[in-house]
Parts: structure tokens; C-alpha cells; sequence
């Protein structure tokens, strides 16, 4: 505790104000500091505890007598719900997933990364202003709009184009998730675009470039890194899509790479089972979270992969 002396000179005043200023702006410090480590621990508490509960629940899937690992991953054939004979290969929801994945990523990829490079190279301040937050506006939609989106609307359309489509098919999910995911691929290419230094730009046209050379030539390989980041966490967002695959995809589980037929993802099966017509106990309600594991491995993987690429292809400029 600090005392003063008996005549205090404004000289001694200042001092002490000064030294309590700098324990306020420590301890001011060492707060935030605190808070942000408890914040970074709650974060891998809970992926730990994910991964820690999808471990147990999948480790007693594989205790029941009719399942094996052989066939889990072998099977071609996922049948948990009908009949007394049940088979749980994993290969045809995710032959549902991958389809519906791919139609979406074929859908929103490329025109994502168009549209990036028009905001970005083309479109004025103005025009960016005004296109940029209209086109983020899809990323609040609810998933379950653009489910009923597909049903409604695109799935009519497609029957009119073709009578193949029925009530239910892949091509109606997947052009509804590649909606969904065009904001992530478009925001996220077009701010990787704009971090690309306007020198690159300027020594291009300098040599005689034209503003379309300039753009795919120059400008899209300096920032190919946070593209290709974009399009994985696009992927991965499309990957496990819900209530989309679930509302238009449909419930059959066969491996089909067919667009017209009715497919149904791992994510649509775990909401089968959660509506509450399977047992909490039984060998389908755990089936779920072996699914659930085989996803979550997928998407760990897509992300890893984009780290890599990140650290791979990264460029940094002065």
C-alpha cells in the first residue's frame, strides 16, 4: 500500500497517479488476456467432448452382434429400419451425400468465382456496395426456406424439363445447397481477390495486359490459396447440409450417381432416426452416431486439406 508523505509536493501527486494508472492498465491487460484463454479453452473443450461422445456411442454401435466393422465399411447395402434382416453399409449414404455435393460445388463453384472477380477487377464502388451485402443476404436465409425452395420451385422445374425427375431427386437438393453455398464462395474469393496488392495489377497492364489477362492471369493465381480455401469450407458446408437433403433428396439409400434419383444423405438419415421412431437404445439409434463419426471425419479431412494448401500456396507480399 502506497502512503504519502506528510507534505505532499504536486510532483509526488503525478507520480502516484501514474504508477496506479499502470496496475489499472496491467491488470486491465491481464483481464483480457484471461478471458481470451478461457474463451480458446471452452472452444477445444467442446470439440473434445464431440469427439469423446461420437467415439463412445459409435465403439457401442459396433457392440451389437449383427454389426462388424467389415460390413459397415464393406456393405453396399443400408437397410438399419425394414425388415428382420438388417444391414448397415455405409457406401450408399455416402454415395447420397457425395452426389448431392457434387451437383452443388458443379453449380456454385464456378459461378461463385465468376462473380468474385466481377466485384472485385470489374464493378464499381457503388455496384460492389450494393451487389456484396444483397448476395451475403443468402447466407441468412434458413436452410429449411431453401429446402422447401427445392420442393416447391426447382423440383417443378425440373419435371418440366424432364419427366425422369420425380417428387424427390439429388439434382433438386444439390442445386439448393449450391444456393446455399455460393455466398461463402463468392465472399470469401472475392476478399482474398482484393488483399492482392494493386502493384501486380499495375505491372500487368504496364506490359500490355488487358484487364480480362490481368484478372485470370495475375490476380487469380496471387490469391488462388484463399480460393481454393473458400471452395473447401464451401464443400464442407455442402457436405453437412441438413434440412435441404432431408426435405428434397429423399429416403431411399442405394449408391446411384444418377441426378434424377432419390437419394438420402448421412445427414438426412441422422434426422430419420432423431425424429424419435427408432429406440434410444437400439442398434439403428446408435447407427446415427457412426454415421455422424464418418462425417465428421470427412469434413476434418476437407479441413486439413485446406489448411495444408493455405500453408502450401500462401502469398505474401511487402
Amino acid at each position: 500500500m502506497t502512503t504519502l508523505p506528510t507534505t505532499s509536493t504536486p510532483r509526488d501527486l503525478d507520480q502516484l497517479g501514474r504508477t496506479k494508472s499502470v496496475a489499472a492498465r496491467v491488470l486491465r491487460e491481464r483481464l483480457i488476456v484471461g478471458t481470451l484463454a478461457i474463451a480458446a479453452c471452452f472452444s477445444i473443450l467442446v470439440t473434445s467432448t464431440i469427439i469423446a461422445v461420437l467415439a463412445q456411442e459409435t465403439w457401442g454401435f459396433f457392440q451389437f452382434p449383427n454389426v462388424t466393422l467389415g460390413d459397415f465399411f464393406g456393405g453396399t447395402e443400408w437397410n438399419p429400419l425394414l425388415g428382420a434382416e438388417k444391414h448397415f453399409g455405409i457406401w450408399p449414404l455416402v454415395s447420397g451425400t457425395l452426389l448431392v455435393t457434387v451437383i452443388a460445388a458443379t453449380f456454385a463453384l464456378p459461378i461463385g468465382l465468376v462473380c468474385a472477380i466481377y466485384l472485385s477487377e470489374y464493378s464499381s464502388t457503388r455496384v460492389r456496395a450494393t451487389l456484396k451485402p444483397a448476395l451475403e443476404i443468402l447466407a441468412g436465409v434458413p436452410t429449411v426456406v431453401y429446402g422447401f425452395f427445392a420442393l416447391t420451385i426447382i423440383t417443378p422445374v425440373l419435371q418440366k424439363v424432364s419427366p425422369a425427375f420425380g417428387s424427390y431427386n439429388a439434382m433438386a437438393a444439390g442445386l439448393a445447397t449450391g444456393i446455399m453455398i455460393l455466398p461463402i464462395v463468392c465472399s470469401m474469393s472475392e476478399d482474398s481477390l482484393r488483399a492482392v496488392p494493386r502493384s501486380l495489377r499495375d505491372g500487368a497492364l504496364a506490359l500490355g495486359g488487358t484487364k480480362f489477362d490481368v484478372s485470370v492471369k495475375v490476380v487469380v493465381p496471387a490469391a488462388l490459396s484463399g480460393i481454393v480455401a473458400a471452395f473447401l469450407l464451401a464443400i464442407s458446408r455442402a457436405i453437412g447440409e441438413t434440412m435441404i437433403v432431408a426435405l428434397a433428396a429423399g429416403g431411399i439409400a442405394q449408391i446411384t450417381a444418377n441426378p434424377t434419383a432419390e437419394v438420402q444423405t448421412m445427414t438426412a438419415y441422422m434426422v430419420q432416426i432423431f425424429l424419435g421412431d427408432a429406440p434410444a437404445v437400439g442398434v439403428e439409434y446408435k447407427s446415427s452416431y457412426a454415421v455422424a463419426s464418418v462425417l465428421f471425419v470427412m469434413t476434418f479431412a476437407i479441413t486439413m486439406i485446406g489448411q495444408y494448401i493455405l500453408r502450401r500456396f500462401r502469398e505474401e507480399y511487402d
